[in-house]
């Protein structure tokens, strides 16, 4: 089964819950560079490939997935999705995981982590709340150039840099990008390699790491990756 990453074209942070969750509007698109998950009988977790590099213990998401639907299998899952990037490898493995259990419940999707919900449902969605609210949007077929850097930006990270920035909101179409550059400076580095390479302004998806144009491009590091329907 494929677990599709998810990009966010664009987010704004339009207000904080009295928990402390932020709430945004967002737009995001499941894309064509995926993880391949496949299921056992069994009990466990096997990681392999080039973004493998995450935990197999209980607070990976898809041992979390199985709990939620009360489920055991043996999980394969082949990562080419990158962690820590913004591009939702987790969530796609999480949602693989409702999928293959036959759940289709987004509020239940919703308690394993915000990008759950949109990489269950797929395709191209207004996203609002903190991710639980989805409103499926018209298919567009869009090609990107994708440059995801060697830097791991931690979300909860990002958010307490924009708080503490005063709320800026972005130059471009992501609001968080101050806040990630905050946290990672070295991501403008790699920022301007892929605007000097393609001649467009790049956009950070969610909280990072992964930049972002669309059209494309060929480039040292650089991933080509379209739009997929649900």
């Amino acid at each position: 089964m494929l677990a599709p990453a998810k990009l966010t074209r664009s987010l704004r942070v339009v207000g904080m819950r009295p928990d402390g969750m932020h709430l945004i509007e967002a737009e995001m698109v499941t894309i064509d560079l995926a993880d391949t998950v496949t299921f056992a009988e069994g009990d466990g977790l096997e990681l392999t490939g080039a973004g493998a590099d995450v935990s197999p213990g209980d607070d990976n998401l898809v041992r979390q997935a199985l709990a939620a639907v009360g489920r055991t299998a043996h999980v394969r899952v082949v990562k080419r999705i990158p962690s820590g990037a913004g591009l939702g490898g987790g969530s796609a493995d999480a949602a693989a995981v409702l999928r293959w259990a036959g759940e289709s419940d987004r509020t239940l999707a919703a308690t394993l982590g915000a990008d759950v919900p949109f990489c269950l449902l797929g395709g191209r969605a207004q996203v609002t709340g903190i991710g639980e609210c989805l409103e499926p949007l018209a298919f567009l077929p869009i090609t990107f150039t994708l440059l995801t850097p060697p830097v791991h930006c931690a979300t909860p990270a990002v958010y307490r840099a924009w708080d503490d920035l005063g709320g800026p909101r972005g130059d471009g179409p992501n609001d968080l990008e101050p806040a990630a550059l905050a946290v990672a400076p070295e991501l403008a580095y790699w920022r301007d390699r892929l605007g000097d390479a393609t001649g467009h302004t790049p956009v950070l998806t969610g909280s990072g790491s992964t930049w972002f144009v669309e059209g494309e491009y060929e480039g040292d590091g650089f991933v080509v990756a379209r739009t997929i329907p649900a």
